[in-house]
């Protein structure tokens, strides 16, 4: 893909109580991609995430925070991101973790993914994904790992897409792509979100295309993860499943 300018990237980091990890994984960002651009979407983390946020972003113009009034959730952060990225006019939109599980170093694999992609490939997302050859997880019990594969299986089956780490949350999105979304009527939240979005890249008639990534487990802080995220997760993917295969194309949403 031959193009004049390098496309602007922004990578979206939805925080609460990140304060041990946030220094740590903007200085690697910054450092693998100097060119990107990092939005910390602070939901009023009480461990000062935010004001750790805001001296750094004194000191380096790359850097940017949104700060909401409180917790409301990974999808609405990542929704938030996304309009601040689309107003400010940039062309690559990253969704990122904190807590130091997303490789940086695979960052420019994702990128190029999407930003030297050819044309008539049209390719809209790229996913780090686990569960395709090359990816891994490392520090995992055998029964988050038998539930992760568990649940991915089931969510591209059921949807038929070939997407094999559809709950992912490490991604790179071709900014016109979110453009087209109806962003207003998303709701979902934690790994539902990022089915939501797939299914949302999916039906906008791109290519979803997925980069192997060694996935770590979280040093410190505590898991966002909880049973309520994951029987949301199940139930919506069901209920869209079940809908997609008695509606025509013509009437899914994006």
């Amino acid at each position: 893909m031959t193009r004049t300018t390098e496309p602007r990237a922004l990578v979206i980091v939805p925080t609460y109580n990140e304060a041990e990890n946030i220094r740590d994984i903007a200085a690697r960002i910054l450092e693998t991609v100097p060119t990107a651009s990092l939005l910390v979407v602070d939901d009023g983390s009480p461990d000062g995430t935010g004001d750790l946020v805001e001296a750094m972003a004194q000191d380096d113009d790359r850097v940017h925070l949104l700060r909401r009034a409180g917790k409301l959730g990974l999808g609405t952060a990542y929704v938030a991101g996304f309009r601040w990225g689309l107003e400010q006019g940039y062309d690559l939109l990253v969704e990122m973790d904190a807590d130091g599980s997303h490789p940086a170093d695979r960052l420019p694999a994702l990128i190029a993914a999407v930003a030297d992609a050819d044309p008539a490939d049209d390719v809209m997302l790229a996913i780090g994904s686990r569960w395709i050859r090359g990816g891994s997880v490392v520090d995992w019990p055998k029964r988050r790992e038998v539930l992760s594969r568990g649940a991915n299986t089931y969510a591209r089956l059921i949807l038929g897409l070939a997407v094999h780490d559809i709950t992912a949350g490490f991604r790179v999105y071709r900014a016109e792509a979110i453009a087209r979304m109806d962003l207003g009527s998303i709701d979902s939240k934690g790994y539902c979100f990022q089915i939501d979005m797939t299914l949302r890249t999916h039906d906008l008639g791109g290519r979803i295309v997925e980069v192997p990534i060694r996935f770590r487990d979280r040093v410190h802080g505590v898991s966002k993860m909880s049973k309520d995220i994951i029987v949301e997760a199940m139930v919506r993917t069901t209920q869209w499943g079940l809908q997609r295969r008695f509606r025509p194309r013509s009437q899914r949403r994006a």
